[in-house]
């Protein structure tokens, strides 16, 4: 955006929705599809976060907000209520990353010193007794090539399964990958929102830092990404390493039920790399 004078929540919003341009495109989501979700988006906000609680919110005073019709707002509102149907206390926390958290923190999948063994497939104690107990219905043979397809596991000179990697992330426009693309996106936002409107109250902002330099000579970049990669990678596991024994799925090996008292948190770390654009006349394109 060349204007200088535009908004500066416009240039921020710029920013976050051209790469999620890409990404749409990439994967055939028209301009309609994507305006349609941002409608509900609006409608769902508006009802959810800016109603009384006192009162239950209307479609006029949404409508109102929104600037859509009450047509409009009455449509979307009806989708969010089939949408939201049975999902209060069902969690969405992908069943892969659960079986690998497990075998990293249930001391029946440790060795003696504390890490995780490598298991037989079938048996007690076994990798399909892992998934058993934190992946609920989905099949060992199901979980196994997943991970194996994405180098987490691998099978040693003796035929047993090691875990290779503490961290399931899958790779490509898979649908696990746009769902941790959807978590990741919305909590970093969660977290900018909440930390802008801190000063309204007396609520402590939340951790959010990033480090930036912008003119990096190319022949560094090869070593800064494996540098950062593992500095990360270690910063995370030592955090889990903590967090981990709190969650009640891994404390109860896997037996964990909802809680009305249950808090999702976490700490996430990305990795960025773009090329500087030139300035011209005194601007960056």
């Amino acid at each position: 955006m060349k204007n200088s004078n535009t908004n500066p929540l416009h240039r921020a919003l710029y920013r976050i929705l051209r790469p999620m341009a890409r990404l749409l495109l990439r994967n055939g989501i028209s301009f309609a599809e994507f305006a349609e979700l941002v409608k509900r988006a609006y409608v769902d906000a508006a009802m959810e976060d800016f109603s009384d609680k006192r009162k239950k919110p209307t479609d006029s005073r949404t409508a109102v907000m929104t600037g859509l019709t009450r047509k409009e707002v009455k449509k979307q509102r009806e989708i969010l209520a089939g949408e939201h149907q049975g999902k209060p206390g069902i969690r969405q926390e992908n069943r892969a990353s659960r079986v690998v958290s497990g075998w990293v923190h249930d001391p029946a999948f440790q060795t003696r010193e504390g890490e995780p063994m490598n298991l037989p497939f079938d048996g007690p104690l076994s990798f399909s007794e892992l998934v058993r107990r934190y992946s609920g219905d989905m099949t060992p043979r199901a979980v196994l090539e997943e991970l194996v397809r994405v180098g987490v596991v691998a099978t040693d000179a003796s035929g047993t399964l090691e875990l290779r990697l503490r961290a399931y992330v899958p790779a490509g426009d898979s649908e696990e990958m746009l769902q941790i693309f959807g978590e990741d996106v919305s909590d970093l936002i969660a977290t900018i929102d909440h930390n802008l409107v801190g000063s309204e109250g007396e609520r402590q902002p939340l951790f959010q830092r990033t480090l930036v330099y912008n003119n990096i000579p190319r022949d560094v970049m090869a070593r800064w990404r494996q540098y950062s990669a593992q500095q990360s990678q270690a910063m995370l596991e030592q955090l889990d390493k903590w967090l981990g024994p709190h969650d009640r799925d891994i404390a109860s090996h896997g037996e964990g039920k909802p809680s009305g008292d249950a808090v999702r948190t976490g700490v996430g770390v990305f990795f960025f790399e773009d090329p500087v654009q030139p300035y011209i006349d005194g601007e960056q394109k």
